[in-house]
């Protein structure tokens, strides 16, 4: 009787985990579905009109834009990563953890500031014509940065980190007694990286390099800036500059059409990765660079640090710094807390939710339960131009249909209640980086055996205090680190929240936006330094998270390294 009891209660409980788990991703899932209703059924549907005007444009500078960016992302994130990796030159120590320094600076934070350094009024231009007696732009010749190719190479400069990141790793793991037996087989280094190496390590870079895509996708602050009218822009202008909700979440659709090719990608890219129990590398496993390989290694990897990281500070903090007392306001200290705000309720709601989410999981790991946790994941995958439109849809039918229903019985008009509040913002944040807090908690869930559930359960204690009990004491560090992750994703939205703001509320990304788009980056620089700065912290976790596998038996095998 007592085990049919436990069994009945097992069963139950495992029951409501199940619904728990169903009814977030539901939620989670609401924007998505609210944006393929939509487009399927505007109330104007002017798809016709998109076809033969601007869709095609659109659709053109987006490919253009993401072939560019993820050529250069991938010579810049494999190559630095193999030099740092498999080479020993002389700041290599320096650069495994250095070149994840552009992970901080946002895509348009560092459109803004090369436009101020690169323009013909800025002061690189000023220079040549002082220098060669120029008079003006016909006697010079000197590249646009307002153009594809200057998105393309902003772009690039902060998002090889992704394909960086995840090469070094596979790198890292890849056995030394393998390249050792290529190079017995008379294969040069570079042979070596094109045979060995870069095939197996081509699944994880397939997915940094869908990260990547994605975030091209997302980006808005610099294609806006930079006049390259890609699907991202096209939402924002038929939004807000036509004023078609319907137009908007069909040029939605066409982008999630991109963003399930990329989740694809990134899907085949991991069904591919294998893993294996492989000795150490070490230092001996290193070919060792000498002069002019050594010198051009080390200027690759400076080049990268200095474009993506060092000039965007150097130049912002000069002009935070130079002008302090007059930027630092109540106003921008209020705008200030804004950003905070919101990305700490999305950080700490995220979490919550993640936690419940992987837990679950945890709990029953039956296919569907899998299905649905990862389908709550898809927000990651939408630009933010796309959550803020399928945000706003539900909530607006939630809002008109409170409305109608208290002035047909009670002659009261409420308005907008969630839609337009920071409510929208806050749920849009959670949404995109659900997947985030998630993935960092279902990550340290699995280092804790299943034996301690079992412990805890004959103990009897469910399924909830177990989860407090046991569970959460272990997890923390997951905790944090999602929770830290999603706060600085958050500090840098830009398309959601110029979407999706309640009006005169400005968040540090607006604020640098509006100045920025003005040109008045000397006003928006103390904003973009506050993001930048925060945006260091994710940077350090992951330079930690990569830096272990290298820490152990492979620190003690210090020698000299074959001479290329």
């Amino acid at each position: 009787m007592t085990f049919t009891v436990l069994i009945s209660r097992a069963y139950w409980s495992g029951s409501r985990w199940f619904l728990l788990v169903a009814i977030i991703a539901i939620l989670v899932a609401l924007p998505v579905l609210s944006i393929v209703w939509l487009a399927l059924f505007p109330e104007e549907n002017i798809w016709p009109h998109l076809w033969d005007t601007v869709l095609l444009h659109y659709v053109s500078a987006t490919l253009i834009l993401a072939f560019g960016v993820a050529v250069l992302t991938l010579l810049a994130g494999v190559g630095s990563a193999w030099l740092v990796s498999m080479c020993q030159f002389p700041g290599r120590r320096f650069f495994e953890w250095a070149l994840l320094l552009p992970f901080a600076v946002p895509a348009y934070v560092i459109a803004y500031v090369y436009t101020d350094l690169l323009e013909y009024a800025g002061p690189i231009q000023k220079a040549l014509r002082e220098w060669f007696g120029w008079q003006t732009a016909r006697d010079y010749w000197f590249p646009e940065i307002r153009s594809m190719g200057g998105a393309t190479a902003m772009l690039s400069l902060v998002l090889y980190p992704y394909v960086y990141m995840l090469a070094r790793a596979a790198f890292l793991e890849q056995c030394g007694s393998i390249r050792a037996a290529s190079r017995s087989l008379g294969c040069s280094p570079w042979q070596s990286f094109l045979r060995v190496s870069l095939p197996m390590a081509r699944p994880a870079i397939a997915v940094g390099l869908s990260l990547v895509l994605m975030e091209t996708l997302n980006d808005f602050g610099t294609v806006d800036f930079f006049a390259v009218r890609t699907l991202s822009v096209g939402i924002y202008d038929t939004w807000l500059s036509r004023g078609n909700l319907g137009g908007a979440a069909q040029i939605a659709s066409s982008t999630m059409l991109f963003v399930v090719l990329l989740i694809a990608l990134e899907r085949i890219g991991r069904a591919r990765q294998k893993h294996f129990v492989q000795s150490p590398s070490s230092n001996r496993d290193r070919y060792r660079l000498g002069g002019l390989r050594s010198l051009g290694a080390a200027l690759f990897c400076w080049l990268l640090l200095i474009g993506g990281f060092v000039v965007p500070l150097f130049v912002l903090a000069g002009y935070a710094l130079g002008n302090f007392s007059s930027y630092w306001t109540d106003d921008f200290i209020e705008i200030a807390g804004n950003s905070l705000l919101l990305s700490a309720c999305a950080g700490l709601l995220s979490v919550f939710l993640g936690l419940l989410l992987a837990y679950g999981k945890r709990l029953q790991p039956g296919r569907a339960l899998q299905i649905l946790v990862g389908f709550s994941k898809l927000g990651y995958a939408l630009p933010g131009a796309v959550m803020a439109i399928g945000v706003l849809i539900p909530l607006a039918a939630f809002d008109n249909a409170v409305d109608a229903l208290l002035r047909e019985h009670f002659g009261i008009s409420t308005g907008l209640l969630l839609s337009g509040s920071i409510f929208a913002i806050i749920f849009a944040y959670t949404v995109r980086f659900l997947a985030v807090s998630t993935g960092a908690i279902e990550t340290s869930l699995e280092k804790v055996t299943p034996s301690m559930d079992r412990a805890s359960r004959a103990l009897g204690r469910n399924s909830w205090q177990t989860l407090w009990a046991v569970h959460f004491p272990l997890v923390r560090t997951g905790l944090l680190t999602g929770g830290l992750v999603v706060f600085v994703d958050c500090m840098k939205e830009l398309p959601a929240t110029l979407l999706l703001r309640p009006f005169g509320f400005d968040t540090l990304a607006t604020y640098v936006y509006q100045f920025a788009a003005d040109e008045m980056l000397e006003r928006s620089a103390l904003g973009a330094l506050m993001i930048v700065l925060v945006g260091l912290i994710p940077v350090v976790l992951l330079s930690r998270a990569i830096g272990w596998r290298r820490e152990g038996a492979a620190e003690l095998l210090e020698s000299e390294a074959p001479t290329v």
